[in-house]
């Protein structure tokens, strides 16, 4: 009992560490900082892709917004990769004057598929552009997307990540919590860390790469299911950081369903693992060779993800056999099972109306958001436990059927 004494305080240490450096990096969250100078000054030429699959409810919309971009419009095309559609999706898309690519593979459906497809041919083309962006077809783009991306290429910024914000973050308690998880990791994940100078990382939508990346990866070249984190834990292993523009701003529609809820985020936990299980050894192969707090960073992002599931699980096991033992008061175990709970759910839902309040977002709204945000976690939870046991590989469709256009939300001038 003696070892098990000793192994659960080490646990309680390596967790209580880990946090610290957590809250620590957060708070930069809080630095404002100048704006970096300019490398050089000139309008960029840019591609927007939209990779879609039976998208033709909304992918409009995304369409009319980027036509609406505060930018050249000579300087930038909108490309559609209608991958696998059986619907009017490829003929919206042209009837809205984007240039469509159909794509027909019934056993490579995976976005990062679509991508390294679509980008392989436009490497072969030798194709005259400095930079793309990727957007989901249920997006809503802000007018000055490509033009604060645009500030961050000449200011020498090869990856960036936007702001991706929410269009249906009322609609009920799923789409809430997918709201309140968003615009905390936007501050004091991605922001913090690229005050700090760390890397912040893809998030799925919304992003830019500089094309000469491309061409030298030779396309697209992911092979987990979270093909945003994966191409940013690669860039994470050259020593390369990632940009993060919180004013270039994307519009996602979050699901309302619990059932598709749980197969996306299965989806993205089963992603993390391959991560985990691909990027691990690189990664810390990467912070002997770099010798930088930027990769040790993306190295403990791992880290906290599954690991700090199983380290929490294995101090919780150890607390109940110690009680079952006598080796702990009743009073005892119930403080060490609270610390738990309120720590993984309870703190989350101050840490939010924090958030909410830094950047002056309304709380009426989301009241019941933010109380029902602890069981949106508790689900998640649930989520990971199950793919430790069992993973679910294969895509599954989310239905976007919120036809909200431009106008209907919040878009800066």
């Amino acid at each position: 009992m003696e070892y098990l004494y000793i192994l659960r305080e080490a646990l309680v240490w390596i967790t209580t560490i880990f946090w610290i450096y957590q809250i620590l990096v957060s708070l930069c969250s809080l630095i404002k900082l100048k704006d970096k100078p300019l490398l050089v000054n000139k309008e960029h030429k840019f591609m927007a892709i939209i990779p879609a699959h039976n998208e033709e409810n909304v992918i409009a919309n995304l369409l009319e917004s980027l036509k609406n971009q505060n930018y050249n419009k000579d300087l930038y095309d909108v490309y559609v990769i209608a991958d696998n559609c059986t619907d009017n999706t490829a003929k919206i898309a042209k009837e809205h004057g984007a240039i469509v690519y159909k794509r027909f593979d019934s056993k490579n459906k995976t976005k990062g598929a679509a991508l390294d497809w679509f980008l392989q041919q436009k490497i072969e083309e030798n194709a005259d552009y400095d930079a793309l962006f990727i957007f989901d077809a249920d997006n809503i783009v802000d007018t000055n997307f490509i033009k604060n991306m645009n500030k961050k290429l000449c200011q020498g910024e090869d990856v960036v990540q936007g702001y991706r914000d929410i269009k249906n973050p009322t609609d009920n308690w799923i789409s809430s919590g997918y709201a309140i998880f968003y615009w905390m990791m936007h501050r004091f994940y991605h922001l913090a860390r690229y005050n700090l100078g760390l890397s912040p990382l893809l998030n799925g939508t919304g992003f830019m790469v500089n094309f000469n990346i491309i061409k030298q990866e030779g396309g697209w070249k992911t092979e987990t299911l979270t093909e945003d984190i994966e191409f940013s834990l690669r860039r994470i292993v050259k020593g390369k950081r990632l940009g993060w523009a919180t004013d270039a701003i994307v519009y996602d529609e979050q699901p309302t369903d619990f059932a598709q809820s749980w197969n996306q985020r299965s989806r993205w936990s089963t992603g993390h693992i391959q991560c985990i299980e691909k990027y691990t050894k690189p990664l810390a192969k990467a912070v002997k060779e770099h010798k930088t707090v930027m990769n040790f960073d993306g190295f403990l992002y791992l880290m906290g993800t599954f690991p700090m599931l199983i380290v929490s699980l294995i101090i919780l096991l150890t607390n109940i056999i110690m009680y079952s033992a006598n080796e702990l008061t009743s009073a005892e175990f119930v403080v060490n099972v609270l610390m738990f709970v309120v720590t993984t759910f309870c703190l989350q839902g101050l840490s939010a109306m924090f958030v909410m309040f830094l950047d002056r977002r309304p709380i009426k709204p989301m009241v019941k958001g933010l109380l029902c945000y602890p069981l949106f976690l508790l689900t998640w939870l649930l989520i990971n436990l199950k793919c430790l046991i069992k993973r679910e590989t294969t895509w599954k469709k989310i239905e976007h059927v919120r036809n909200i256009k431009v106008n209907d939300v919040k878009i800066a001038d």
